[in-house]
């Protein structure tokens, strides 16, 4: 009763706070973001190849080894929350002011590519074929149509045939062609200069007065204080945002290549928007009539929560149980109660490992003399079950000795298992990250492990009856046999490509570890058997250098890039 009691204080409170919320009328959003690093990713929409890396918002990226992505690629990077800039029953639009710090940079000082933009957008995707000069807002069948609902502010390096110059600030209206345009030249402000040049950029709107005003300044260094804004824009635009963008629009940066190419880095933003608040007419009817009705749900929700986790509980024991019974040799199917004997109960003193699909515990099987390793998969839903059959369907037809070999399942209460051959000594990430104390690796012993983890590859992309592709290979999904002979496990985003297929799209996004993901991937959303050996060159530089594939060096985000930067002025030892 008390618990009840406590629910039902917690409701009313959230109940008055939503009324009291409802009631207002002009809301203010006031943030400052930056330098940046990866836990933006929370907070920003950034759709590839756009990138946050080097503390900024890299709109188009900074992968310099990587031409495929360096050209004719177009990148966007949106705050995820949306606000109404506008109420119907108020004839005021939201006022708003952006202020950003900007370094267009001209790689190894070639002909500047193409513009980057400050814009208000109806959605959070990113136009198809919007590279070029469609600067990843249009492209070449929407632009003009006023059903883009988009404005942006363009810094323009490159001129094309409708543009005064290959310098200038324009604001675009459904189109890339501005309704307005500033040459900056004979402002004496060249925005893709030769060398690093810093700009702070001031967006302006009021929405009582309906105008734009764009302001510039530029900045001697990247971390020095910034400047007060200039007295007199550069650029002002009379605009009723009612007429358009959305009601509910998204504020954020784009940018693209063409031919040429230029990196386009937002170092640092401010954004304060007024913005409406919808208002619930129907809350005082609806309180009334909705807190009896949370007291009776309440009361309910014991009740129904028992019944609903008892019919999903035996409709997952009988989805799973068919698709193992279909399996060819179906494995061996242990009894819960036998493994948690083995493992002492999954005593934490037996744990191997943990990741994002459970946990790894050693275990020994009295009777049999065997050393296993158990595999519990944690997340007890639809997709934990998921990642348990692509896993057992594919690795129980897999036979070759540089791959760990599978012994079992178990399934029984929505408790999902695998049971595997004991590794004696460990995954390889522990033997090269383990500290001074440990005994390096010999070279002869890594050159072992290398070509035992080709091996297996080669098995599964080229010998297999399909072809398969791992798409998690690391260091510590290698697992070493008392001999230290590699053994690849872990073949939980593994997947077997159908006949004359060549690759595996990535529904929910690209899965893997940073630093072993093939940048392609983030382009293609596919895995191949080429991201494959991608991954595996990450685990020969792991096992020559000693350093993890995410390691930050010497202003390089990600090892791999370090490495082709020293292959490239050559340097490599």
């Amino acid at each position: 009763m008390g618990l009840l009691t406590a629910k039902l204080i917690t409701i009313f409170t959230f109940l008055c706070c939503l009324q009291s919320i409802s009631q207002a009328k002009l809301k203010k959003f006031d943030k400052q973001y930056g330098p940046f690093n990866e836990t933006y990713y929370d907070i920003f929409q950034v759709v590839p190849p756009a990138i946050i890396s080097n503390q900024a918002l890299q709109v188009t990226s900074d992968y310099a080894n990587n031409l495929m992505i360096m050209f004719n690629n177009a990148g966007k990077i949106l705050l995820k929350q949306s606000f109404k800039l506008w109420d119907d029953s108020n004839k005021r639009v939201a006022s708003f002011n952006s202020s950003f710090l900007i370094n267009i940079y001209r790689i190894e000082n070639k002909t500047a590519a193409e513009d980057l933009t400050f814009l208000i957008s109806p959605d959070l995707e990113l136009p198809t074929n919007s590279h070029g000069q469609h600067l990843g807002l249009t492209n070449a069948n929407t632009d003009g149509r006023s059903a883009n609902k988009v404005i942006a502010v363009e810094l323009d390096t490159f001129k094309q045939e409708f543009d005064p110059d290959d310098n200038h600030i324009g604001i675009d209206i459904h189109s890339i062609i501005s309704v307005k345009v500033e040459s900056l030249t004979k402002h004496g402000i060249e925005l893709a200069g030769i060398g690093a040049r810093f700009y702070n950029i001031w967006v302006q709107y009021d929405g009582i007065k309906r105008v734009l005003d764009v302001y510039i300044a530029e900045q001697a260094e990247r971390n020095g204080s910034t400047l007060p804004r200039p007295k007199n824009p550069i650029l002002t635009h009379d605009v009723d945002l009612r007429d358009v963008v959305n009601q509910e629009s998204y504020f954020g940066f784009s940018a693209s290549t063409g031919n040429f190419y230029q990196l386009n880095c937002v170092l640092r933003w401010n954004l304060t928007v007024e913005y409406f608040q919808e208002k619930n007419q129907y809350l005082t009817i609806g309180l009334g009539v909705g807190v009896p009705l949370f007291v009776l749900f309440l009361i309910l929700l014991p009740l129904l929560g028992y019944y609903y986790h008892k019919e999903k509980a035996a409709r997952s024991e009988s989805i799973i149980l068919g698709a193992l019974k279909s399996l060819p040799g179906m494995p061996r199917d242990f009894e819960f109660k036998v493994l948690k004997k083995a493992t002492n109960n999954f005593d934490e003193k037996n744990k191997l490992g943990e990741g994002g699909f459970g946990v790894v515990y050693k275990g020994y099987l009295v009777g049999e003399n065997l050393e296993i390793a158990v595999k519990w998969f944690s997340r007890e839903s639809m997709k934990g079950q998921d990642d348990f059959l692509a896993e057992l369907t594919i690795i129980n037809r897999l036979r070759h000795k540089h791959l760990v070999k599978l012994l079992g399942w178990s399934h029984k209460h929505g408790k999902l298992l695998l049971i595997y051959e004991y590794m004696p000594n460990g995954s390889l990430d522990k033997h090269l990250f383990s500290g001074p104390d440990k005994k390096p690796l010999s070279w002869q012993v890594r050159y072992k492990i290398v070509s035992g983890l080709a091996s297996a590859l080669h098995y599964l992309h080229d010998e297999f009856e399909q072809k398969v592709v791992h798409r998690d290979l690391k260091a510590n999904n290698i697992m070493l046999d008392s001999n230290f002979n590699a053994r690849l496990g872990d073949f939980g985003l593994a997947r077997a490509l159908d006949n004359e297929k060549t690759s595996y799209a990535e529904a929910e996004g690209v899965l893997g570890t940073v630093g072993y993901i093939a940048p392609e991937c983030f382009l293609t959303g596919k895995a191949t058997q080429h991201s494959d050996v991608y991954a595996f060159g990450a685990v020969l530089l792991e096992l020559v250098c000693g350093k993890r594939p995410g390691t930050k060096v010497n202003g390089f985000q990600l090892f791999v890039d370090w490495v082709w930067y020293l292959h490239r002025d050559g340097r490599i030892l």
